[in-house]
C-alpha cells in the first residue's frame, strides 16, 4: 500500500509538473524583452512587410476586417531554406506582453512559409520568400502591437526575422494639424503635431492614467515619441497640443534618390554602371551637402524603396541585387563619429552594411551596399559616439516646410486586463493630404 501512494504521488507530480511547463510554454518567452525590426542572417536581403497590394503602406491592419499584411525576403544562395514563423503579442512599449497565446491567437502557433520561388536569369542567385497574413492557417484576434518572427526549424530562441505591425480596433476618431512650430527659436527647422482624439462611444473612466499616444515620422520608431497624455479631456474628446518637445520632430529634408530599376541605361543620379564578376555596380553621382542650402521641395517616397525591375514582368524574382557605390565629399572627416546611409533600406538603423569610410585621397566618405534592383530613397546620417540614434542635420539640413508623414497610435490599457489595445491610427502628412 504505501509503495501504491507513493507511485500515485508520482504520477500526480508528473502531470502537475507537465501541465506547468505547458502553460507557460503558452506564455511568451523572455517576458519583458523589447521586441524590434532586426535581420540576423547576412543571407537574407530585401525584407519588406506592407499591406496587401500596396508596398509603400505601413504595416497596419483593421481588427476584423479583410485587410492582410505581406512578407517578402530574399535568401541569397543556390539552395532554398524551410522556414517557420510565429507571433509574438507586445505591449505598447514592445515588450512581451506575457499573454496566453490563445488570447491573441487563433489557429496554429507555429507555421511553415510555403511560398517561395527561385530568382530568374540574374546574376546573382536568391529565393524570394512570401507570406500573407491573417490566413487560414493563423488570425489575430486582439488588437495591439505584433511581432512577426521567422525562424529556421527547431530554432524559436533565434529568429532569423522580426518585423513589428499592428492591429488596429478602428474605434476613435483622430483629427492631426501638422504645422510650424511657434514660440520656438528652432521653429525654422521643426515641425509640431497637434491632434484630437474623439472616443466616440467608448467610455475611458480616467483617459489621463490609461490613454496614451505614439507620434511616429515617416514610420520610424527610432525617433518616435512614446506615452503622450492628453492635455484636455472632455466631451468624450482628447485634446494634444503642447510646446513642450514631445510633439515636435526636427522637419529633415526631402529624401535624396536613385533608379536602379534598369541597368541598360543611366537614371537620374547615376553616374556609372559596370560588370564585374560577380556583380553589376552601380554608381552614384557625388552628393552634395545640403546642410546650408535653401529648401527645395521634390516630392519623394519619405525614406522609403520598392522593388522594381524594367526589363522584366515578375522584380520579385526577375530584379537583380547589384552592388550600389555611395560617395559624399567632405573637406575632412567629421569628428566625434561616425557616418552612414540611412533610410528605410537600412531598417532605420545605423547598420553596419551602411557606415561610411572617409578616403582621405579622394577627400570623400564612401561606402557600397548589396542592394536589388528598384527605387530608393535615402539620406546621410551622423550618430555621435556615445548617441543611440543618428541625425540627419549634418550635411542634409532641416527645414518646417520639409513633407513628412506623421502617423498617430492611440493605445489603452483596460485596469482589468493584461494587454494594451490599440483603438485607433490616423496619419497625415504636413501638407495637409491624408495618408490612407
Amino acid at each position: 500500500m504505501k509503495r501504491s501512494g507513493s507511485m500515485r504521488f508520482f504520477v500526480i507530480s508528473i502531470f502537475l509538473f507537465s501541465f506547468y511547463a505547458c502553460v507557460n510554454g503558452q506564455n511568451n518567452a523572455g517576458d519583458g524583452i523589447v521586441q524590434d525590426n532586426v535581420v540576423n542572417d547576412d543571407r537574407i536581403k530585401t525584407v519588406q512587410l506592407f499591406r496587401e497590394n500596396w508596398n509603400l503602406s505601413y504595416p497596419i491592419i483593421k481588427q476584423d476586417g479583410n485587410e492582410k499584411l505581406l512578407l517578402e525576403f530574399d535568401l541569397l544562395g543556390n539552395d532554398p531554406e524551410t522556414f517557420y514563423y510565429s507571433f509574438i503579442f507586445c505591449d505598447k512599449d514592445w515588450n512581451e506582453a506575457g499573454a496566453f497565446i490563445n488570447d491573441y491567437l487563433d489557429g496554429y502557433g507555429e507555421n511553415p512559409i510555403e511560398d517561395y520561388k527561385a530568382s530568374f536569369n540574374t546574376t546573382v542567385q536568391y529565393y524570394h520568400y512570401s507570406l500573407a497574413f491573417p490566413n487560414d492557417r493563423v488570425s489575430l484576434k486582439l488588437s495591439g502591437n505584433y511581432i512577426i518572427a521567422v525562424y529556421l526549424p527547431g530554432n524559436t530562441e533565434n529568429p532569423v526575422i522580426k518585423r513589428r505591425f499592428m492591429v488596429t480596433e478602428d474605434a476613435v476618431k483622430i483629427d492631426i494639424n501638422a504645422h510650424r512650430p511657434q514660440m520656438t527659436a528652432e521653429s525654422n527647422t521643426q515641425q509640431q503635431i497637434d491632434f484630437n482624439v474623439s472616443l466616440n462611444t467608448l467610455q475611458i473612466n480616467d483617459p489621463y492614467r490609461n490613454v496614451y499616444a505614439s507620434i511616429l515620422q515617416n514610420g520610424r520608431w527610432d525617433n518616435s515619441k512614446n506615452n503622450i497624455k492628453p492635455e484636455f479631456f472632455g466631451n468624450n474628446e482628447l485634446k494634444y497640443s503642447s510646446l513642450s518637445e514631445k510633439n515636435i520632430f526636427p522637419g529633415g529634408n526631402e529624401y535624396r534618390y536613385f533608379d536602379t530599376k534598369s541597368i541598360r541605361y543611366q537614371s537620374e543620379n547615376v553616374r556609372g554602371i559596370e560588370f564585374k564578376a560577380p556583380y553589376y555596380n552601380v554608381y552614384l553621382s557625388p552628393s552634395e551637402n545640403r546642410e546650408f542650402k535653401p529648401y527645395f521641395y521634390r516630392r519623394d517616397f519619405n525614406g522609403k524603396y520598392y522593388v522594381a525591375f524594367q526589363e522584366g514582368r515578375n522584380p520579385e524574382t526577375d530584379a537583380d541585387y547589384v552592388n550600389v557605390y555611395f560617395t559624399l565629399p567632405a573637406f575632412q572627416p567629421v569628428e566625434g563619429g561616425d557616418m552612414f546611409v540611412f533610410g528605410a533600406l537600412t531598417d532605420w538603423k545605423a547598420a553596419k552594411n551602411a557606415q561610411m569610410i572617409y578616403n582621405p585621397q579622394l577627400k570623400q566618405y564612401e561606402c557600397t551596399m548589396l542592394l536589388k534592383q528598384g527605387w530608393y530613397d535615402y539620406e546621410y546620417a551622423f550618430m555621435k559616439k556615445g548617441d543611440l540614434t543618428p541625425s540627419a542635420v549634418p550635411f542634409e539640413g532641416s527645414h518646417y516646410e520639409t513633407e513628412n508623414d506623421y502617423l498617430i497610435l492611440i493605445y489603452y490599457r483596460n485596469p482589468r486586463e493584461r494587454y494594451d489595445r490599440l483603438l485607433g491610427t490616423a496619419i497625415q502628412s504636413t501638407l495637409n493630404r491624408i495618408v490612407d
